[in-house]
């Protein structure tokens, strides 16, 4: 079918407000029109639901989709016991076992309503597994290296070229793990970068003083090289040279909230990543007020129960109701697709863009839309991705 057109309780085209039974109209996998309620009689009625844009979860690790209950989060202060236990768990790891691990990543994410995903990715198992799968994916090559030649090295093996919907970006993984100036020169350049920052205290105390528990951490791993580690968490940020390239910044829970940041940066928040470790409260709120890119993201199967994204929405909800729903739901969906590059294609329901759409059970009850949309309730969700139910 080229054309059709649905309607729901609630249509959330995210780029305006809530259209009580409005109708999407789509012609050919793209979204030809928003009606009001009224205007245009739809073909199919999806009921008591919501239909938002299709989700967008801007920060996984799908190869660690098999770690779940296998290696928890610590408490922060005790950060570098949880990465020996991720250490231990991907050495560990089988290749057969890694593409197994991220195809289950995948359709847990699918299920979820994902329809766009960021990936970090060590190898190419995670981009020959989204393109088989109804996702539009960004992935970033991971890139570690204390040593300036093994930066190098890992950076040239990770460069590869974008297809229609695998989109392609590297990461410098984390200031306590790669060469400062090798890193400072490859966010310099055009494309996707993404980098874990400020994640924790003893991250910040690396970098102020080149002292603390990672010392010991990369030492043990016989990289540590203090001459590596030249620079703040915050010129992490204030050095980033493509102001056209999508620039990510995962975590950010020890910036100050003031930190300016550019049109083209986002900071992902991984709100139960957070919980569990037991951060200290994230300033994202601080960032929000200011107008600074905030999307959520999920992490890992390492550090959260699972992969879906409205989880993490209906999370902060709960913890933190006068947050304005309409904020939430623009943090997994626009505001991912903006910070990922994707804005233009997918994020919201505007005339011109895919036809990514999640149809979402709502309770059976009055109440404000977006309340009704974040309320934990249960029910099979149902996906379009380009104009197709997946």
């Amino acid at each position: 079918m080229n054309a059709l057109s649905l309607t729901a309780r609630w249509v959330f085209p995210v780029a305006g407000p809530p259209v009580e039974r409005g109708v999407v109209a789509i012609r050919d996998g793209r979204i030809e029109a928003v009606h009001p309620r009224g205007e245009r009689t739809a073909d199919l009625d999806l009921g008591n639901v919501a239909l938002v844009p299709g989700f967008v979860n801007p920060h996984t690790h799908l190869d660690l989709s098999g770690a779940r209950g296998v290696v928890p989060p610590t408490t922060a202060d005790r950060f570098t016991d949880w990465l020996r236990g991720v250490i231990a768990f991907r050495r560990g790891r089988t290749a057969e076992q890694v593409r197994t691990d991220i195809r289950a990543g995948i359709d847990e994410s699918l299920r979820s309503g994902v329809t766009l995903l960021g990936d970090i990715a060590v190898d190419e198992s995670s981009a020959a597994a989204i393109r088989e799968s109804p996702l539009r994916a960004v992935v970033f090559r991971e890139v570690i290296g204390l040593s300036a030649e093994r930066f190098e090295m890992n950076a040239a093996a990770a460069r590869q070229v974008d297809t229609p919907l695998v989109r392609r970006g590297l990461s410098p993984h984390a200031p306590y793990s790669v060469n400062h100036d090798r890193a400072m020169t490859l966010l310099a350049e055009p494309g996707p970068k993404c980098v874990h920052l400020a994640e924790s205290l003893a991250e910040m105390e690396l970098l102020a003083s080149r002292s603390g528990p990672f010392v010991e951490f990369l030492s043990e791993l016989g990289i540590w090289n203090p001459d590596a580690i030249r620079f703040s968490a915050e010129e992490f940020v204030r050095r980033n040279l493509a102001p056209d390239s999508p620039r990510l910044f995962i975590h950010v829970n020890h910036l100050p909230p003031g930190m300016p940041f550019g049109s083209n940066q986002s900071i992902v928040y991984c709100p139960r990543t957070h919980a569990a470790f037991g951060h200290p409260p994230h300033p994202f709120r601080e960032f929000v007020r200011r107008g600074v890119r905030i999307a959520f993201g999920t992490d890992s199967l390492a550090s959260n129960p699972d992969l879906d994204i409205l989880a993490e929405a209906r999370f902060v909800h709960a913890r933190d109701p006068d947050i304005p729903g309409e904020t939430l739901l623009r943090t997994i969906t626009l505001a991912g697709a903006e910070a990922l590059g994707w804005a233009s294609e997918t994020g919201s329901l505007e005339a011109g863009k895919s036809a990514d759409a999640v149809a979402i059970p709502l309770p059976n009850r009055e109440g404000e839309p977006h309340e009704l949309l974040l309320a934990d309730h249960p029910g099979d969700r149902r996906t379009m991705f380009r104009g197709a139910w997946r």
